[in-house]
């Protein structure tokens, strides 16, 4: 790209030393593409944890210099597959989940590969990434565990409403993401049924769809070339969100709170989406 938006900061993409990074790039690459925006990547060289002895030169020059060929060779692969998204490249020391949680203060956007770790192992492993830097990130955070779902169509964006602050940046985000892409937006209200009589259940249910249609009011008149669809769905609210979105371009949901680093303030539907949803997710604080 040759010229950005005033005020505009850059999409910030993990490049995973070990494991396969073409997913989350690509996704990362596309975006930037979309939103005339320059692309970041940041691959950090975690310490070496030895109990006896500091770390060892020689092991460390070649460590450093695996993750110099491994970001240029993604740098290329950028360039490659959009000439015109202007792309750096940052080699930095230090544990992944604090470097790339540092990047996140600055950047509009980061993007995350997902390795599958079960909830546990996320919060606890020392190379989690997922968990700790979402909780951290001020900025929304789009977690590539597997490739988009293009072949449906026309294609859709799915959001995740709750009625609450961080469910209406959510939304507002999901509106803006669906026209950029020329895609419709299904907007999802899950409600998990109470032991409640039938006529109050109904009632219920009128409640929750009022609140679809006036949390949309507004930005379907913003976004006036977005198909939108309402749905008040019953059940666990990971579930149907993950089973809504099973053929989804992304799926869209609000996080409560920040700035936690073990993941427990994430909000446990942001959690359960992280480990069970199959298209990209994509979280956004308040705000």
């Amino acid at each position: 790209m040759t010229a950005h938006p005033a005020g505009s900061r850059d999409i910030v993409v993990g490049i995973d030393p070990d494991r396969n990074w073409h997913l989350a790039l690509a996704w990362a690459a596309d975006e930037a593409q979309r939103r005339r925006l320059p692309l970041r990547l940041v691959l950090a060289v975690p310490p070496r944890h030895h109990t006896h002895h500091v770390d060892d030169t020689t092991d460390r020059t070649a460590l450093r210099q695996a993750g110099s060929d491994r970001l240029d060779h993604a740098l290329h692969w950028v360039h490659d597959r959009h000439p015109e998204v202007s792309v750096t490249g940052d080699l930095v020391d230090g544990p992944p989940a604090h470097v790339l949680g540092g990047a996140a203060k600055d950047a509009r956007l980061i993007v995350l590969g997902s390795r599958h770790l079960s909830r546990a192992a996320e919060i606890f492993s020392a190379g989690s990434l997922v968990v700790p830097v979402t909780a951290q990130a001020r900025c929304p955070v789009v977690v590539v565990g597997d490739a988009e779902h293009i072949s449906l169509q026309p294609p859709f964006v799915v959001a995740g409403i709750d009625g609450s602050a961080s469910a209406t940046a959510a939304l507002d985000y999901a509106f803006d993401e669906a026209d950029l892409r020329g895609a419709a937006l299904r907007v999802v209200l899950v409600w998990q049924r109470l032991p409640i009589m039938p006529d109050d259940e109904k009632t219920a249910l009128r409640a929750q769809r009022a609140l679809l249609s006036e949390a949309t009011a507004g930005l379907s008149g913003k976004y006036p070339d977005v198909h939108v669809t309402h749905e008040v769905l019953t059940g666990h609210p990971v579930e149907e969100l993950a089973r809504a979105a099973e053929h989804a371009l992304a799926v869209v949901v609000g996080r409560r709170g920040q700035g936690g680093y073990t993941g427990m303030r994430v909000g446990s539907v942001v959690h359960g989406l992280l480990h069970r949803a199959h298209c990209p997710v994509i979280t956004v604080p308040t705000g």
